[in-house]
């Protein structure tokens, strides 16, 4: 069978693989979106420190949920999403270095996440625990950093980010993410990828999103809305159209974004643009390493780090190694 091109959709260029963002808008139903794949950016991410599979598989979906988001940040800088919280995953970070760089860390404890294995209580919810999770938005060194912070209360990080679009945007958003381990035949390892939605309801200018924000905002709940509300029938249109959608569909290697989209939308309408890549990059380097140390530590904390006669350094997220002579940090030097 020939490889199913968009032409057949009407569109005049190839699907678009892995390790993308496709934005999208549904025109029809004032809505628009972003679609992500992730595949190798992703494996690699989250094979570099031999996590235990939960905690791999739950850093994934915070990846996806940074490239959801951050994808749609017009700048040169950084979106950071960050988790702190009191559970057996206690810190997730994962740095978009806009527009195509990504990378993520977790941090765990290796005993209550095995004694969470045997419980069988995996979800992300009971790694996380409570806490809080934050989302900064860095423009660079002359620009102010903005910062929306969601609290965490044993939920998803689906649901973390429908609390924050409520909360803080105030736009009626659905996300979905899928997580999961592909086995090739005569492979050893399974691969990690993923697959991610988010679509937001956007009427046209001067027309009002949600009555109100009726019910504190709390979009899903059509026991508050305003049964008058015609164009909130739209919004409840696509968020049924994106509930058929299963996990396995939406990570599948074989079913690229614009066939999804396709597949969901086709009798409302949807219109693809061009796909956006993603790649596994960290920002690290010798030079940022050493002005870190230089200018956050003193003479004496850094020599209280020097073992057998040099500082080592081994950055969280890629697990580069970096070694410095304390001389390096003599002022002569500069």
């Amino acid at each position: 069978m020939a490889e199913l091109q968009l032409t057949d959709y009407g569109l005049d260029r190839p699907e678009s693989g892995d390790d993308v963002v496709v934005p999208f808008t549904l025109e029809q139903l004032d809505c628009r979106g972003r679609v992500v794949r992730l595949g190798e950016a992703l494996d690699q991410i989250l094979t570099r420190h031999n996590y235990p599979a939960p905690v791999a598989r739950l850093l994934g979906e915070a990846v996806v949920l940074a490239s959801l988001i951050g994808s749609s940040l017009k700048f040169e800088g950084r979106f950071i999403l960050q988790t702190q919280t009191d559970g057996p995953v206690n810190l997730i970070v994962v740095d978009l270095d806009a527009p195509d760089g990504l990378r993520g860390y977790a941090r765990f404890d290796a005993d209550a996440v095995q004694k969470a294995i045997d419980l069988g209580e995996t979800r992300p919810g009971q790694l996380l625990g409570k806490g809080h999770l934050a989302m900064t938005v860095d423009q660079g060194a002359h620009m102010d950093r903005y910062q929306g912070i969601v609290g965490l209360e044993g939920g998803s990080l689906e649901d973390v980010a429908h609390t924050y679009f409520q909360q803080s945007e105030q736009v009626p958003t659905l996300v979905r993410i899928a997580v999961g381990q592909l086995s090739r035949k005569g492979e050893r390892h399974a691969h990690w990828r993923a697959g991610g939605v988010l679509v937001q309801y956007l009427p046209p200018h001067g027309e009002k999103a949600m009555p109100d924000l009726p019910g504190d905002g709390d979009f899903a709940n059509p026991d508050t809305a305003d049964k008058d509300f015609r164009e909130s029938d739209k919004w409840t249109e696509a968020r049924a159209l994106l509930a058929t959608i299963a996990d396995d569909e939406l990570a599948d290697p074989s079913v690229s974004a614009e066939r999804l989209l396709f597949r969901l939308f086709h009798e409302t309408g949807v219109r693809v643009f061009e796909p956006m890549p993603l790649e596994e990059r960290c920002t690290c380097s010798a030079e940022r390493i050493e002005a870190m140390l230089r200018e956050n530590f003193s003479a004496e904390e850094r020599a209280e780090m020097v073992v057998d006669g040099e500082i080592e350094v081994v950055c969280e997220f890629c697990s580069a190694d970096y070694h410095f002579k304390p001389h390096d940090f003599d002022e002569t030097q500069h």
